[in-house]
């Protein structure tokens, strides 16, 4: 009888699995088609990043504008602004502007056109926790990258299951560190300049070009 039920427990705990991975991909997959139909999107959000051990706690906002691969990024008091072709870094303190070929860089606070995106591939994931967050249905997926990782141990990406939007990205590091990331708004399709995404030296007539 013991060893009846235990293999029962085993089946359904397999089932729960199984069911929780499909539903996961799912929900993934829904989110993926819905950022796809958007000719653009603008998100708000605000960063944290904390590490309780080191008592370190980091908190800034932002805003990106995506559009295909082209992005504009305003944070940490810098612009990111990526044509298609080439990337500049904008740090109006230093009043310096550097130009240069983007690299295959898999930070997503340095590659913002891979926010909406980097699930797609690389991660195995689960269903993890549902919370109701100021009146929005939030349900968590938890992702484990598919090869060995230095420093990161997992993401969890809460999404709305009513619009369907990404709403909060939870990565927890090996080294103690957690950074959040919430978006507060998005807007899609926006009506943007022909130029949004063209750099223009002359709005900088003071500031050092490193190419």
């Amino acid at each position: 009888m013991r060893l009846f039920l235990s293999l029962l427990f085993a089946l359904l705990s397999v089932n729960a699995t199984a069911q929780g991975t499909a539903q996961a991909e799912n929900l993934l997959r829904q989110l993926s088609t819905q950022i796809k139909s958007q000719k653009n999107i603008r998100l708000n959000f605000s960063y944290v990043l904390e590490n309780k051990k080191e008592k370190i706690k980091q908190e800034s906002e932002g805003d990106v504008t995506l559009e295909g691969e082209r992005y504009k990024l305003n944070f940490l008091e810098g612009i990111l602004l990526f044509d298609g072709n080439k990337l500049y870094t904008i740090v109006p303190e230093n009043e310096e502007i550097t130009i240069s070929l983007p690299e295959d860089e898999e930070d997503l606070a340095f590659n913002p056109s891979k926010l909406l995106s980097f699930y797609d591939e690389g991660y195995a994931y689960e269903w993890d926790i549902a919370q109701r967050v100021m009146g929005r249905n939030i349900q968590f997926i938890k992702l484990y990258p598919a090869e060995e990782n230095d420093d990161l141990k997992y993401l969890l990406l809460g999404i709305d299951t009513d619009k369907i939007q990404m709403y909060r990205l939870i990565e927890i590091g090996k080294n103690g560190t957690t950074t959040t990331l919430t978006i507060k708004s998005q807007e899609n399709n926006i009506s943007l300049p022909q130029d949004f995404f063209e750099f223009n030296a002359k709005a900088y007539p003071n500031y050092y070009i490193n190419e």
